[in-house]
């Protein structure tokens, strides 16, 4: 009844649905959503990647997600490891709303456990929402070490200072605050000595200053929506449709292009010139606006696709 009604309006998405049933049946879903059945905090998990992609992945362990042929083959203790400093990396990078964020979210700030986190959240949850980073330092158990590892990568939309929605940490607000009355930011050197900074946290700050509260994911392509493909039975060989790549393998790549099952670009038709891996031109999550489709079984639904007409 929907679809009749909004026919020629609806727009859908795809999103992997990996590691959904895994959160679905977590400890961390059960005291999110502890009133929901089985499978729903699952179907919250799938909407939420299109929301804020970060905040809903990683309350999964990454090793669920799927991604990557041979990971069950290595030394496990060293794959989790690294995935854990993989997800760090990308939290700190992008930084994390101090009063929206979850405790999983916020066990992957610098210097904050997930200890702290449940205290971080506990605090906000009493005493309502933080009006300045420098009040991290009334969380229970959160100590001086913690704060000076961790405020730089945490932001306060509508805190009492305007460098709270910045990376600056609050022991360079001096200097932050001096630096807004400056014509000439030229002479970098000069400039550290007489605020008492070294060079790259000058540098640092200014970048802030010039894009309070810039999230770097927004530099990247926005998620496709589309209207045009529902059933495999609508391709035919020399159509023309968009995707985007879901996983990769040795042997070439698969994209979703808005069917149940995803279509497949072989290595062979990846390009003209021979490459060795799929990787030195595709990457996962990647958008492709035109792939070639080269074969569709309706009967397996297998769609076999191409760049080579279109690189």
């Amino acid at each position: 009844r929907i679809n009749k009604e909004l026919k020629g309006a609806l727009k859908y998405t795809g999103v992997s649905e990996a590691g959904a049933s895994v959160y679905s049946a977590s400890k961390v879903a059960a005291a999110e959503y502890p009133q929901l059945e089985l499978t729903v905090p699952g179907a919250i998990s799938i909407a939420g990647r299109v929301r804020d992609p970060m905040a809903a992945l990683v309350k999964i362990d990454p090793k669920s997600l799927g991604i990557g042929q041979y990971q069950h083959d290595v030394d496990q203790k060293l794959l989790e490891r690294k995935l854990h400093e993989n997800v760090e990396d990308m939290v700190n990078r992008v930084g994390v709303d101090l009063n929206s964020a979850s405790a999983s979210l916020l066990s992957f700030v610098a210097g904050i456990t997930p200890r702290l986190a449940k205290s971080i959240v506990a605090y906000r949850e009493s005493n309502g929402p933080f009006r300045s980073k420098r009040e991290l330092l009334k969380v229970k158990g959160l100590g001086a070490k913690a704060y000076e590892q961790s405020a730089g990568f945490v932001r306060i939309r509508e805190g009492e200072s305007l460098f709270d929605n910045t990376g600056i940490h609050p022991e360079s607000y001096t200097a932050a605050d001096s630096l807004q009355g400056m014509d000439d930011l030229s002479d970098i050197d000069s400039l550290a000595k007489q605020l008492g900074v070294g060079e790259a946290t000058l540098r640092d700050i200014i970048k802030e200053l010039a894009k309070p509260g810039f999230d770097p994911r927004e530099e990247l392509p926005a998620i496709p929506f589309r209207d045009d493909l529902t059933d495999i039975g609508m391709l035919r060989e020399g159509s023309i449709v968009s995707g985007v790549v879901r996983n990769i393998a040795d042997f070439g790549a698969f994209v979703d292009i808005g069917l149940k099952n995803d279509g497949m670009i072989h290595i062979s038709q990846m390009s003209h010139k021979r490459i060795a891996h799929p990787l030195e031109l595709l990457s996962v999550n990647q958008y492709l606006p035109r792939i070639e489709v080269i074969g569709v079984d309706v009967e397996k639904e297998k769609v076999a696709l191409s760049l080579k007409g279109l690189d």
